[in-house]
């Protein structure tokens, strides 16, 4: 009796203290999302455990029962962590914005305008030598996503027009524009998608032999957790970072205690647009070499799930990214391995988001629970 009561205010404590909140409750949402999905994919007539096993071996978390040629968990992984990269640098555009009071839900149109632009400038230029091709793919992805995030934030201080109405707008405006000339001018006629660039300005390595293995390199990946370190700390240990939560917390305040606020949400915006401009071009001119016309990836939509389980902390954004991203890329193997179709994966992330929007619900009644239970001892 005496240990089943340490173990629950040992757990009260771990969820009700502020200083694990953000850890603990993330970690208690995803435990609660599998346990519903569990619940979903037995109602279905599928074992649960085989689901997940299938799940993280489409990932490479595990390792499959059989490989083609030059294939193994090592290529499945490394595959998981190239679509990682863009979905890691669209949560943290997301983040930062969330941050400030604002919801920059135009993270998919800046990824396709930053992808569009560099796709028709260096994708093409195939002469052009790859270690400078690279460099400029990444810069001009970041300069025009900074100007289609700042383009919102223009609009919300000069216009004061919600930064999610306009935002949405835009993707449309983004998605048939340059669905318009990349049919007209671009076009493929083959896959019906944009042509394919050079491999000197993908930002992917393609079919790198590393051992027995044939595999993909995201270069950018090491890039997208080192931005996710430096936001980290620009958001919690400098003073413009601070500056940006209290306009978050309370704009009206923030202005009285003398922060121009139009200035840093112009600032945000800018940001944010950029880190949606770097996860543009390592999707379009990284894990995919081409553009789908009339289509916006789904992962300007899905950063918004990353960035609210990891509770807008860049560092939490790494892990969430990594999780979101192993249920999408191992969807299609749980199907054949368990019999479970994909769409239970889209269920699994829906649920999750569910639960991630209940983070400030959860945050605050387990702290209640807690202060009650310090009162009665």
């Amino acid at each position: 009796m005496n240990n089943n009561l340490k173990n629950k205010n040992f757990l009260l404590r771990l969820l009700g203290d502020p200083k694990y909140q953000f850890i603990s409750i993330p970690i208690f949402a995803i435990i609660c999302s599998l346990i519903v999905s569990a619940i979903i994919i037995l109602i279905v007539g599928q074992n649960p455990l085989t689901a997940y096993k299938g799940l993280m071996q489409g990932a490479g978390i595990l390792a499959k029962d059989k490989y083609a040629s030059f294939q193994g968990q090592p290529t499945d992984f490394m595959e998981t962590l190239d679509k990682m990269t863009p979905m890691l640098f669209a949560a943290l555009a997301v983040a930062i914005a969330l941050r400030a009071g604002l919801f920059n839900i135009g993270v998919s149109g800046q990824m396709l305008i930053a992808g569009f632009v560099a796709t028709i400038t260096i994708g093409y230029s195939r002469q052009m030598s790859p270690f400078l091709a690279k460099p400029l793919v990444a810069l001009i992805g970041m300069i025009i996503g900074a100007l289609a995030g700042g383009l919102i934030g223009f609009f919300k201080i000069k216009f004061n027009i919600n930064e999610v109405v306009s935002s949405i707008m835009l993707n449309y405006i983004y998605q048939y524009v340059f669905s318009y000339f990349i049919n007209t001018k671009y076009i493929d006629p083959v896959t019906r998608q944009s042509r394919n660039i050079g491999a000197n300005a993908r930002l992917t390595l393609m079919q790198m032999e590393i051992g027995s293995y044939k595999m993909r390199i995201p270069i950018f990946f090491l890039v997208a957790i080192i931005v996710a370190i430096i936001l980290y700390f620009f958001m919690n240990r400098t003073s413009q970072g601070l500056e940006i939560s209290s306009i978050g917390f309370n704009s009206d305040a923030a202005q009285y205690a003398g922060i121009d606020v139009n200035r840093r949400l112009l600032h945000v915006m800018l940001i944010s647009g950029a880190l949606a401009g770097l996860a543009g071009v390592t999707y379009y001119l990284g894990y995919q070499p081409s553009i789908l016309p009339k289509s916006l990836s789904s992962i300007g939509f899905d950063s918004i799930a990353v960035s609210l389980l990891g509770n807008n902390n860049p560092i939490g954004i790494i892990f969430s990214s990594f999780l979101i991203t192993v249920i999408d890329r191992g969807a299609t193997y749980m199907r054949s391995a368990a019999g479970v179709e994909q769409e239970i994966a889209a269920l699994m992330s829906g649920i999750i988001l569910l639960f991630s929007a209940m983070g400030v619900y959860m945050r605050q009644k387990f702290a209640a629970l807690l202060g009650k239970n310090r009162m009665r001892g």
